[in-house]
């Protein structure tokens, strides 16, 4: 059994429910999960599995309950080198910044040594106006590699 640490980063709450449905899915698959919303960065393991979820706010920024996890990522430099994760962004694709938020946190990660699980999964609301359904398919083959 993988232990997930699901993180949300979320304006309006959609990340914070995917992140909810897609941890229900990997218990499942008999994962056991921690699921923390904006959580800071000394309340977070510096190994094992992480999947990481957040929409994009503003011209492609962090969600307000997210940023503070990045500057201390940004600003501490912790070695994440036995972290792994996977990163499922949501968006509109009307805006040229569509899923900012996410490329910018896995850039970040990926900085600071952890290792992609997969590609990331950007979930444009236009076409999916429930990003539940997308996200709870792709964590099912995504889990397949933990």
């Amino acid at each position: 059994m993988t232990k997930v640490t699901l993180i949300s980063g979320s304006t309006m709450g959609s990340a914070e429910y995917v992140a909810e449905h897609m941890a229900e899915i990997l218990e499942e698959l008999g994962h056991e999960t921690n699921v923390q919303h904006g959580p800071e960065l000394d309340s977070l393991p510096l190994e094992g599995i992480w999947l990481v979820v957040s929409s994009t706010h503003g011209a492609g920024d962090l969600p307000e309950n997210i940023q503070p996890l990045a500057e201390e990522i940004a600003n501490q430099s912790p070695d994440l080198s036995k972290v792994q994760f996977g990163a499922v962004g949501i968006g509109s694709s009307e805006y040229d910044t569509f899923c900012g938020a996410i490329q910018t946190l896995s850039t970040l990660l990926l900085d600071h040594g952890a290792k992609r699980i997969g590609e990331n999964l950007e979930i444009d609301v236009q076409q999916h106006e429930i990003p539940e359904d997308p996200a709870g398919e792709w964590v099912k083959i995504w889990a397949v590699e933990l």
